[in-house]
């Protein structure tokens, strides 16, 4: 265990032996102050390879994927496919409280370093696995990538435009990052019911299941309507649009019917109105009478919103998004800035409560920006924060094999020579 107590999670140990697939999930528990080791193969983790790059230099060492997701980890490397490599894991985990990973199934069970197999080194440890679809099922040993995992899971089709195929969310790991996330929450969990009853367990995690949480289903209970892109949310679907060009980038504002157009659109008609822009009937119509649950009404707003496209992009193309905001603000509702990074970086809010902080990377003689805590607690010494930069290739090997193991610098040297770390 860690004896230095710097955060809520500091009496822990997490052996991290995931990929990209789970990597948020130890930097999560790290942030947290738990003594995260990231075991990588001797040569690098593949993360390493996923761009971009800091300079754009394509280094495995200035991956800013990694940069971002292996922050408050230490490092080593490590085959654990060759049994020097299975001894050393095994001594790791003796003095582990979690360990998690992202193999297919079954490898680890192979190796011997299954749940069971670790449990009889350190009864009560709790494994956490992240695969492409669980443990169990037909897709069991299917694999996997993140564009697939979120296709599969139902989001990415309400996202894009009508007349065209569907569209990621981001051009990161989406699908990866939320299982991942769930993954730490299931870790905690496991920890707490530990805690407990002093037992550990085996939790299995499915990219698939994480994904489909997302999906628009709870649409389809309330109204039997299956979401389709670029469609009205009401029962009997239409298309809407939602993005508007502005000055200097793009805001998201949507047209409502029915009761909340009191609130949302005669507020931002009279604003175009005042303008100029439009005639009578954008402020005239009663757009509170239309119901959208009606074929009548579905008619009625197609044919409004088709009369108010064309003002309403020349409206907002006369502003800049702070404009706008301030403008809505004024008139008292909301419209939504399309915010890029620089906005992110800029943003008064963000400023204010000290959300984005420098790190130190040594080896780079410079420091990087990172997003701060993802929590706030009134409790200052046990804050989640980042506690050290991400690790370079097997930089902690000394220090933990050395130090902690006590295995002396000769062997140290030899289990290099060997591949083995």
């Amino acid at each position: 265990m860690n004896e230095k107590f710097t955060g809520m999670l500091s009496p822990y140990r997490v052996l991290d032996l995931t990929n990209e697939k789970g990597l948020l999930c130890g930097k999560l528990l790290g942030d947290l102050g738990a003594d995260v080791i990231k075991i990588e193969r001797p040569k690098g983790d593949q993360a390493r390879s996923i761009g971009p790059f800091y300079q754009n230099d394509p280094d495995p060492e200035k991956s800013l994927f990694w940069f971002a997701f292996a922050t408050s980890m230490r490092g080593i490397t490590l085959d654990i496919e060759k049994a020097k490599g299975q001894d050393l894991f095994k001594e790791l985990v003796k003095e582990a409280d979690l360990v998690v990973e992202s193999f297919p199934p079954g490898y680890m069970d192979e190796l011997g370093l299954g749940y069971l197999d670790l449990d009889r080194i350190n009864p009560g440890v709790i494994m956490v696995s992240i695969t492409p679809f669980g443990q169990t099922g037909p897709y069991r040993d299917y694999k996997t990538s993140d564009i697939v995992a979120w296709a599969l899971g139902g989001y990415m089709y309400v996202f894009g435009d009508l007349d065209r195929p569907p569209t990621r969310i981001s051009h990161h790991s989406h699908a990866y990052l939320h299982a991942a996330g769930e993954a730490a929450t299931a870790a905690l969990s496991a920890l707490y019911y530990r805690e407990i009853t002093g037992e550990g367990q085996y939790v299995d995690v499915s990219i698939h299941e994480s994904s489909a949480r997302l999906d628009m289903t709870h649409k389809w209970d309330m109204t039997g309507v299956n979401l389709r892109r670029g469609e009205w949310l009401g029962p009997r679907t239409f298309k809407a649009r939602y993005i508007w060009p502005c000055k200097d980038g793009y805001m998201m504002w949507m047209y409502w019917m029915g009761p909340a157009a009191e609130a949302w659109t005669y507020p931002f008609l009279k604003m175009m109105k005042e303008e100029g822009l439009g005639d009578d009937f954008l402020v005239d119509e009663d757009w509170i009478s239309i119901d959208a649950d009606t074929e009548e009404g579905v008619k009625k707003a197609e044919e409004i919103l088709a009369r108010i496209e064309e003002p309403t992009i020349k409206y907002f193309k006369a502003h800049t998004k702070a404009e706008l905001n301030e403008k809505a603000e004024k008139n008292g509702f909301m419209l939504y800035p399309v915010s890029d990074t620089k906005d992110l970086i800029d943003n008064k809010q963000l400023i204010s409560r000290s959300f984005w902080e420098k790190v130190e990377h040594p080896e780079l003689n410079s420091s990087l920006i990172y997003p701060g805590p993802f929590a706030k607690t009134s409790e200052a010494e046990l804050m989640p924060r980042i506690f050290r930069r991400a690790p370079l290739v097997g930089e902690h090997n000394a220090e933990i094999y050395g130090d902690e193991l006590g295995i002396a610098p000769k062997r140290l040297t030899r289990l290099k020579e060997d591949g083995i770390i």
